[in-house]
């Protein structure tokens, strides 16, 4: 059957055959109540596009699971969406709320291996994913002839006498598209230089991720992090089956950007589905790959950033850690589309 397009009907015509817009495309407000996902609030988009996913407040207006046609593009891990206050914020307890989902923000002062810096130690990835949004708004409406459906909110990572970062997020798609856009503004609302490393977190699980599923991306350079992915670096682009006791493979990218400026990600399996991730390559320059073939633990991550996952004082010292002086912002965006090759 030949894929539905909402959008040829015109406004005037879908206005009159609907009692509801919702009946075509919504950005739903929902709360999760059983385990440990308890007392998490959501929000569930649809757009007839046969794109769903949900957005989570709770975690800092990150997008968890997400379908096209009833066919999952995100891997999620057997934690689920736990509340923020399960959040253990030294050396790897990040892992233990970390919930896979298409996006887990990683940010926004560090994010990387647990490291010590200065007279501070800094835990796995930062506390962007269990921060509470605030301000938090759904919308749908009408702009020309699009009707758009958004969620849009702040974040805010603050500590007395020390760093001090606000995040204003929207994430929002258009009817009949399928595809997720995210636009972000992250400022300086403290008195004080602060740091900015902010990581795109994106979890690829089956059917898009599979054995004879593969990476592709533009001309430019790739680098493994350590000796782990330096074995099987010329298989970086392609994906196995699920493997026992496999180790986590992480690469470093920078691709050549287009004419425009901008990045574009792709992941598709042997059947054609697949996803792409377009960004500005000059606010988000750097591209890690997270190979993890393991059993249960199957996923590749495709994670734009400003700096690579080092650590704060290894990309400190190699010049990837921007600082924002005291009433700065700075903007960053990516949009994600569903592919059907």
């Amino acid at each position: 059957m030949t894929r539905w397009n909402p959008n040829a009907y015109g406004r005037k015509s879908l206005r009159e055959m609907v009692g509801d817009m919702s009946q075509l495309a919504a950005a739903r407000p929902v709360r999760l109540t059983d385990g440990a996902d308890d007392g998490v609030s959501a929000v569930d988009f649809h757009n007839s596009s046969g794109l769903e996913f949900t957005v989570l407040p709770s975690r800092g207006l990150d997008i968890s699971a997400a379908r096209f046609c009833g066919m999952s593009l995100a891997w999620r891990s057997p934690m689920g969406d736990r509340h923020p206050a399960y959040f253990e914020p030294a050396g790897l307890g990040w892992l233990r709320t970390f919930p896979g989902g298409l996006l887990t923000t990683c940010g926004y002062t560090y994010m990387g291996p647990p490291v010590r810096d200065g007279d501070a130690d800094l835990g796995l990835h930062g506390r962007a994913s269990s921060l509470p949004a605030a301000s938090v708004r759904c919308d749908a409406r009408w702009v020309g002839d699009e009707y758009i459906v958004s969620v849009s909110g702040k974040v805010r990572e603050a500590v007395l006498f020390g760093d001090c970062l606000e995040m204003e997020r929207r994430i929002w798609c258009r009817l009949g598209e399928p595809a997720i856009h995210i636009e972000d503004q992250v400022t300086n609302i403290g008195f004080q230089p602060a740091p900015l490393m902010l990581l795109y977190h994106m979890n690829w699980g089956f059917p898009v991720v599979q054995p004879g599923s593969r990476l592709e991306l533009p001309a430019g350079s790739v680098e493994p992090r350590d000796a782990e992915a330096a074995d099987g670096f010329d298989r970086w682009s392609t994906f196995e089956a699920p493997t026992p006791g496999f180790r986590e493979k992480v690469y470093y990218h920078q691709p050549e950007p287009d004419a425009a400026g901008m990045v574009e990600a792709r992941l598709v399996n042997p059947q054609g589905l697949g996803v792409a991730i377009s960004y500005p390559q000059a606010a988000l320059p750097c591209l890690t790959e997270w190979k993890q073939m393991g059993q249960g633990a199957y996923t590749v991550g495709v994670e734009p950033g400003t700096a690579f996952v080092s650590g704060r004082p290894a990309e400190r010292a190699a010049g990837r850690v921007p600082m924002l002086e005291p009433g700065e912002s700075r903007s960053l965006s990516l949009a994600v589309s569903v592919l059907e090759v």
